[in-house]
């Protein structure tokens, strides 16, 4: 019972922390694209981007890897195909990292990427969440 009531807690926090790094970067394309002389327009962009990374997305990828490493750890979940896990989710927190330091250039005006970049940099997670499901759900070893 108790597993089960981790994994549910575990998936609510992945699927917070995933819609915040998804939806962010795409916020970063929206920002970059915002011409110079609307103000209003940037300092909007910056108190949407500061309250999903500090209140969406920090939160639920510290309970996602928190309640990974309780499961994994704690409750004797493990197998070969843990540790590529392990390694993809560190991938997944130093891009989180990235995004905290872009909200941080962003808010002192200090972008130096154009909407384009960004786009690219929007891509990052699927190529990391793909390889992570197959992972977990077909456990190859």
């Amino acid at each position: 019972m108790l597993l089960l009531s981790v994994k549910a807690f575990h998936i609510m926090a992945m699927v917070t922390w995933f819609a915040g790094l998804f939806y962010l970067p795409r916020l970063f394309v929206y920002h970059a694209q915002c011409p110079d002389n609307d103000t209003l327009g940037h300092e909007r962009f910056k108190i949407m981007e500061r309250k999903l990374f500090w209140g969406i997305t920090t939160p639920g990828g510290i309970l996602t890897v928190a309640s990974g490493l309780f499961m994994a750890f704690g409750l004797d979940d493990r197998g070969g195909w843990l540790m590529p896990k392990l390694t993809l989710v560190t991938l997944l927190v130093g891009y989180h990292g990235w995004c905290g330091i872009l909200v941080k250039a962003f808010a002192q005006n200090r972008n130096s990427h154009s909407h384009v970049w960004y786009r690219w940099f929007n891509e990052f997670p699927v190529l990391i969440l793909i390889p992570v499901v197959i992972l977990v759900v077909f456990k190859p070893f």
